[in-house]
């Protein structure tokens, strides 16, 4: 061995015997946090809620306690060896040149571009043909913090007037603003900050349809004329609708027609139609009283619907608006065996985007539902469409475990993909695989798992582990690339990802099968999938960390106080925990309770009760070491979950392993956070999980 490869190796074991001390090291005690012991009797039921005081966001005592977790986290994650390493590696990945697909209108290409050196995303556009990119709105210029985000909603078939959203920190409320693109300026209008649910051109540019949403009084279309006081616009469309109820607008490419699409939850959707041709005319039934989801695009005087009516893996039928009676809906894609995750028509055909497997395949029908054929993509991968119905061009999109997120103009009448743009990551692609297997669930429903790691490699009981699941409201978990994953598998870790039921990988009968009482199917689904990692010496529980957010959060949060046990480590960001509390949280989600259910209910409240992730941390438990994350600006998750959570964890662990919490006070469920920022949160995540599970630190490979 020569004396620089023995220089090498010796620093590995430093630095992997640095981070075996540091693990087996006596963990800081976490900040004081006193407890306020509120009684509840909920449906004869007393509920103690020592930490109910976190619950006040802006109270001195709240706002002192967070400074003090976020300066107790730190004190421990800002001593890791690996953190500087973490760090610059996470810089590479992360900060690249970056530009979405595009959205095309007025003879021009509008799209997102994010360079290198910037903190945000900025909207271009750039005329079809030409090479050149024109800069319409730079959100850097809004916040000094670069905490303030731009969005496009819509641009007039002119191309002369765009829709766009101002959004402050992570919050999911925004305000509305209106470009004049000729002149580059805004306009005088401004829709203040709301929780908006899509905005539609009038044909004419007079004005535009929008809809918004409220948690006390539910959601609303209202029509705002361009020169007008916003305060006087007029409620168009909502009243008499659940307070759960969301409620979007959609114009046809012709102006004609304007649809009011009312969504209950993630099961059921209905659809109303106005001729806007006609002054007086009101909106009628066209889709009603059916407990299904239609997902509608307009093709000139059609509709082209896909739904899971009477059929759980999806079809596709056709509306003619002119005689739209049921019995006069024409079925175009029958139910197959896969399911139909989305569909689009581009240049005259349908795309249906199905899932075999979790993994994608588009077909191509005619308007008459004549199969044509496929579009090809890679193997292993995920992918989607995007584009309309009267133009020859649209956007493919497709990603993988183990290849970089791509975007190709796909023409539709030759069936020829151009590389749009793709991200140049440094890292080595063709030197890691994904790998799909098979495991039972308790109830022996078989569940699919995903095995990333390096080629050829051989995991065993000690291969240190991530495990991660979302499992709810309908959302496929599909095959994608991610900096954190990148990094952990070409550190030599395990990451696996579990599509477990509560998801639509399957159809809405998987969907079903893991929401409102059937939601411990998701946490038991999770569970047997640790299980199976660890009873097939892919590894141990004391080299296994679960990961999730959101959803996912609530998943991880009943996984740990359901199997503390089976973990060495918990990542849970953002997450839903007290669903008993839910519905007395001011930033509540009304149409969550749809997919959770809602503890005021008697009977809903005794599943809720029963698997209520913050209700169930037990005193003197030996609970895995925890990271939390969330942040002030939060509007779709509570944040106060997250922080009586890692309160009430703290004070009941007995195993010594650290339980903290990373808070942002600017960001939220929608981002917020300038890249350096995002870069900074990832490096300390990736490193909490490096130290729990003895995660060995090489030299970074040499990829650039």
């Amino acid at each position: 061995m020569t004396i620089q490869l023995r220089a090498v190796a010796l620093s590995c074991v430093v630095l992997f015997t640095s981070v075996l001390s540091l693990s087996q090291a006596p963990v800081p005690t976490p900040p004081p946090a006193r407890q306020d012991n509120v009684h509840d009797n909920i449906h004869g039921v007393d509920i103690v809620d020592p930490y109910r005081w976190l619950e006040d966001q802006e109270s001195p005592e709240t706002r002192a306690w967070i400074e003090a977790q976020n300066a107790y986290t730190h004190s421990m994650l800002d001593k890791l060896p690996m953190l500087g390493s973490v760090s610059r590696r996470m810089d590479e990945l992360i900060r690249q040149d970056s530009v979405s697909g595009g959205y095309q209108q007025g003879g021009y290409y509008f799209f997102y571009r994010k360079q290198a050196d910037q903190d945000l995303w900025s909207v271009y556009r750039r005329k079809i043909g030409s090479t050149k990119d024109e800069l319409l709105l730079d959100p850097h210029t809004l916040s000094p913090d670069h905490t303030t985000s731009v969005g496009l909603h819509g641009v007039t078939r002119d191309a002369k007037l765009a829709l766009y959203e101002v959004r402050h920190g992570g919050e999911d409320e925004a305000e509305i603003h209106v470009l004049d693109m000729e002149n580059h300026k805004d306009l005088p209008d401004v829709l203040p900050r709301e929780n908006y649910s899509g905005t539609q051109w009038k044909k004419d540019k007079s004005g535009f349809f929008y809809g918004v949403y409220h948690r006390n009084s539910g959601s609303r279309i209202f029509f705002h004329s361009l020169g007008t006081d916003h305060k006087q616009d007029p409620e168009i469309f909502g009243s008499g609708f659940a307070v759960d109820d969301w409620i979007s607008p959609l114009v046809s490419e012709d102006g004609r027609y304007l649809l009011a699409i009312v969504w209950t939850g993630w099961s059921k959707s209905q659809v109303f139609l106005k001729d806007l041709t006609q002054p007086d005319s009101k909106f009628v039934p066209l889709i009603t009283g059916i407990e299904a989801l239609f997902n509608v695009q307009f093709a000139g005087d059609f509709l082209i619907v896909k739904t899971n009516w009477k059929a759980p893996n999806g079809r596709i039928f056709r509306i003619d608006l002119k005689h739209s009676a049921q019995e006069q809906w024409k079925e175009l894609v029958p139910e197959g065996k896969d399911a139909i995750e989305a569909s689009t028509v581009i240049g005259g055909k349908i795309f249906a985007s199905y899932t075999h497997n979790v993994i994608s395949h588009i077909s191509i029908f005619s308007l008459d539902g004549k199969a044509l054929g496929e579009v090809p993509l890679p193997s292993g991968s995920s992918a989607w469409i995007t584009g309309r119905w009267d133009q020859d061009e649209g956007f493919l999109y497709i990603s993988s475990y183990t290849v970089p997120d791509s975007v190709y103009r796909y023409t539709v009448a030759s069936g020829k993909q151009e590389l749009w743009f793709r991200p140049s990551v440094p890292f080595d692609f063709a030197n890691y695989e994904s790998e799909q297997k098979w495991y039972p669930s308790k109830d022996g429903t078989q569940i699919p798992i995903f095995l990333v790691h390096k080629k050829g490699m051989k995991p065993d009981s000690k291969t240190p582990t991530i495990l991660y699941g979302y499992g709810g409201f309908n959302v496929n978990i599909s095959p994608g690339f991610g900096s954190l994953l990148a990094w952990w598998i070409e550190h030599g870790g395990l990451y696996a990802v579990a599509n477990i039921r509560g998801g639509g990988e399957f159809g809405e009968a998987w969907h079903r099968a893991g929401m409102l009482d059937k939601k411990q199917n998701v946490f038991d689904d999770f569970i047997a999938g640790a299980e199976w990692l660890i009873a097939n010496h892919y590894t141990n529980p004391d080299k296994l960390a679960i990961k999730g957010g959101s959803n996912g959060g609530l998943l991880v949060g009943a996984a740990m106080t359901q199997r503390p046990d089976l973990f060495r480590a918990v990542d849970c960001w953002h997450p839903d925990l007290d669903i008993v509390r839910y519905p007395r949280f001011k930033n509540n989600s009304p149409p969550s309770m749809l997919e959770y259910g809602n503890s005021d209910d008697p009977e809903q409240f005794k599943y809720i009760y029963a698997y209520s992730p913050y209700q169930h941390v037990k005193p003197q438990t030996r609970y895995p070491a925890v990271f939390f994350m969330s942040g002030d600006a939060d509007t779709r998750v509570p944040p106060e979950q997250a922080r009586k959570m890692t309160a009430r964890v703290q004070a009941a662990t007995i195993s010594g392993l650290p339980v903290m919490l990373l808070y942002d006070t600017k960001g939220g469920h929608a981002g917020g956070k300038p890249l350096k920022k995002t870069i900074e949160d990832v490096a300390l995540e990736t490193s909490f999980l490096a130290w729990q599970l003895g995660l060995e630190q090489p030299k970074s490979p040499a990829t650039h």
